[in-house]
């Protein structure tokens, strides 16, 4: 048995902290999106968690190297990053923890598609056939009434897809940069973005609207920092301590075994909900979720019968 194989339920368990600590992190975003702007907690959550990884680099006496092979693709993937998972974060303005989760989690019927279409991965038809059963999943967990439909209900799909890409680019990249140097691309060009919304928005002029989502993208920089300091800086230390422990599992398990354990976030974020902002699921909410979980599992096996890695081999978080 190789030593992935007999690390194996270590890396479960390191998975399954790692989506509890996601978790923690999106239920502060939703605590906080009434007291704060976006990018505001962007910079502050990007800062503390780039000067962590480097701390924990320095004392593993790991490479720290910034410079990528791959400039466009790299710039390409910071820009679906960013504006991927800032499009999540409005999202928490208005849907519950868990049903902006469980539609984030059409990832993997995504990274199959474009794996298909931009990486001329082979699809058989029982995987095409998860990804429309997953969709469908999607539609029930919305429950769309199109008469009066948020359309903001849609940004973790977006968020998905944007995510889904830049897990296409990174299968590209992946061979020549290091995860810790597409980190600090990443963490590099949240940093500029995060300031160019600061000096673009930031002093709050734009800030006219009383909708929610409105408020947290164009609300004035800095009001209360004092008492919100330490909540965002608290997402960047949640979001470093999930990523070195997903890290971390994949790095000594099987990806194959461990990916599915990444749906256990399905089961955290509705408990945050439930719990702090008492969001209670809907039934279709439920039926919608265990479809997208069950669709997204019969991936991963398929993949593991055909001996394929378009979805397993990288965290989907």
């Amino acid at each position: 048995m190789s030593s992935k194989n007999n690390n194996n339920p270590k890396g479960i368990i390191l998975i399954l902290i790692a989506m509890l600590v996601f978790s923690v992190q999106d239920g502060i975003m939703k605590y906080i999106f009434n007291f704060v702007s976006l990018y505001e907690v962007y910079l502050i959550r990007t800062i503390v968690s780039f000067v962590l990884i480097i701390i924990f680099l320095k004392i593993r006496n790991k490479p720290i190297i910034f410079k990528s092979h791959y400039p466009i693709l790299t710039f390409c993937r910071v820009i679906l990053f960013f504006f991927g998972f800032s499009s999540f974060y409005i999202s928490l303005t208005v849907l519950p923890l868990g049903t902006a989760t469980a539609l984030f989690f059409v990832t993997p019927f995504l990274i199959t598609i474009f794996a298909h279409f931009f990486l001329k991965e082979k699809i058989g038809p029982r995987r095409w056939s998860a990804v429309a059963v997953g969709f469908i999943g999607v539609y029930i967990t919305l429950n769309p009434d199109f008469s009066d439909f948020n359309y903001l209900s849609m940004l973790p799909i977006f968020c998905a897809f944007c995510y889904s890409l830049s897990m296409i680019i990174i299968k590209r990249t992946s061979d020549k940069d290091s995860v810790y140097t597409q980190t600090f691309t990443f963490y590099i060009g949240a940093i500029i973005f995060s300031l160019f919304f600061y000096f673009t928005i930031g002093d709050g002029q734009y800030n006219i609207s009383e909708h929610p989502a409105s408020q947290f993208i164009f609300r004035k920089w800095f009001v209360d920092i004092e008492a919100n300091f330490l909540f965002m800086a608290a997402t960047g230390v949640t979001a470093t301590i999930a990523f070195l422990l997903l890290f971390t599992a994949y790095s000594i398990a099987s990806p194959a075994v461990v990916s599915p354990f990444e749906y256990s976030i399905l089961l955290w974020s509705p408990l945050i909900g439930w719990i702090y902002f008492n969001e209670i699921p809907s039934i279709n909410t439920i039926i919608g979720i265990l479809i997208i979980v069950s669709s997204g599992i019969y991936i991963f096996l398929r993949e593991k019968a055909q001996d394929q890695s378009i979805v397993t081999d990288k965290p989907l978080r």
